[in-house]
């Protein structure tokens, strides 16, 4: 009983990491390096994270350089952003790439704290279907016998505790996000 409940709670955390991953790749007007994390580029054969291939720092608050440890990969560096979906053309000078992140408008921060609430939402959803898995498996075990009525009782509420649980945490991530996408 120890270990359904405990493949629960990974579960569940894992479900909340991945909101969190997700967060930090949304554009907000600001410059974000985490917003590179999902784009590689082709180096030697391999696709290759851009952090593994370049420096990249912020250098104003709405500027990203990116300047490469190799320069024969600063053209690839330059085509695999213009193909992502990140919605940003790169400035190539010759050694470096900058990124500069357009300001917020007041619609687009609108939509942007829409899709923070659609993720929430959908992570909520993730977390309900563990909880409704969960409590299927201690069901079928008190069938088998291998708990009591009691046990499944007891096996139900800490699910649901878990599941409140993980639930505020998603609810607080998402308020947290869109306070600083408002506040931009």
């Amino acid at each position: 009983m120890k270990e359904t409940l405990k493949k629960c709670e990974e579960r569940m955390f894992k479900r909340v990491d991945h909101l969190t991953v997700e967060y930090k790749e949304i554009r907000a007007g600001r410059a974000n390096p985490n917003i590179l994390d999902r784009i590689t580029v082709d180096y030697y054969g391999a696709p290759t994270a851009i952090n593994a291939l370049a420096a990249v720092s912020v250098t104003e608050a709405r500027t990203l350089t990116i300047q490469p440890w190799d320069a024969s990969v600063l053209k690839g560096i330059e085509r695999a952003i213009q193909s992502s979906d990140i919605g940003i053309n790169p400035q190539n000078d010759g050694k470096t790439i900058r990124l500069v992140f357009p300001p917020l408008t007041e619609d687009r921060r609108k939509e942007i704290v829409k899709d923070i609430s659609k993720m929430a939402e959908d992570k909520k959803v993730h977390i309900r279907n563990i909880r409704r898995d969960t409590i299927e498996d201690f069901k079928k075990m008190k069938k088998n016998g291998e708990i009591t009525e009691d046990d499944l009782k007891d096996a139900e509420k800490k699910v649901q505790d878990l599941t409140d649980k993980f639930i505020k945490n998603i609810e607080a991530l998402a308020e947290s996000k869109q306070k600083e996408i408002m506040s931009i």
